[in-house]
């Protein structure tokens, strides 16, 4: 992998992890269409630790507030909540851990998920707000949510939004549950493929080309992201929808002629 596609790929990272058009999804097909192959886990890694700081410098306000009213009563159900939302994805990805791995390599599949993202984003466009509260069911729901999203092709941030606007929460509270649910899930990913880093020899977590697309996800996942927020505040969310089945469409034509 070369400098120059170190540094596409983290810029694609960068905008999809937040945007909801699938990170994982796009970054099957662009290793395919560009012809590389990242090196392994350590580059994941890295571009992920990107898009995670990205979160904490645009959510910053919002950490510091929970951290300073730990003593609070509703901070506490906030962080029980998301405690709860994060159970799915804990036990769907060790249990489906192989099957997950098998699926980056399955295009025909990436092509159907992003479509199914398509379908869920655009669903958004009949929701209606009914400023309903984060319960334990909500949170549960939304959890559910984001560890179907491990699959490539479903948007995690797509896919938790959408559960919360169709639970009737409104569009700024279910975006900032999704990516405070993002925090554990990103954390959990990394330290578990972290590691099998350990485990690795000669895993080279310091070359030039991970170094450039970390902080290039992360420089364009602060943007990305206070993108979508201000997407969301002028209720155009499902615009990505079209976008997703559109390139979900043209992968499983292109596939199939191939």
């Amino acid at each position: 992998m070369t400098i120059l596609d170190s540094i596409l790929l983290g810029i694609l990272q960068g905008f999809t992890e937040f945007l909801p058009i699938s990170s994982s999804g796009h970054l099957v097909l662009a290793e395919y269409l560009l012809g590389v192959s990242t090196p392994g886990l350590v580059f994941e890694v890295t571009v992920h630790l990107g898009s995670l700081i990205s979160i904490l410098i645009v959510f910053w306000q919002d950490i510091k507030e929970i951290l300073l009213s730990l003593h609070d009563r509703s901070t506490r159900h906030l962080i029980l909540v998301l405690v709860v939302g994060t159970i799915p994805a804990v036990m769907v990805g060790l249990l489906f851990k192989d099957w997950f791995a098998a699926a980056f390599d399955n295009i025909a599949l990436v092509g159907a998920t992003l479509m199914l993202t398509g379908i869920i984003l655009i669903s958004t466009r009949f929701a209606k707000a009914k400023n309903a509260e984060l319960t334990y069911f909500n949170g549960l729901i939304i959890g559910i949510a984001q560890s179907l999203a491990i699959t490539p092709g479903i948007s995690r941030s797509g896919s938790t939004i959408a559960a919360g606007l169709i639970l009737g929460i409104s569009s700024k509270s279910a975006a900032r549950f999704s990516f405070l649910l993002a925090i554990p899930a990103i954390v959990g990913a990394g330290l578990l493929t972290g590691l099998e880093i350990v485990s690795t020899a000669n895993a080279n977590i310091f070359s030039i080309e991970n170094i450039i697309a970390f902080f290039t996800s992360l420089v364009v996942g602060v943007f990305a992201l206070k993108w979508l927020l201000k997407t969301l505040k002028a209720g155009k969310f499902h615009w990505f929808g079209i976008y997703c089945l559109f390139v979900g469409l043209i992968t499983l034509i292109g596939y199939s002629v191939t």
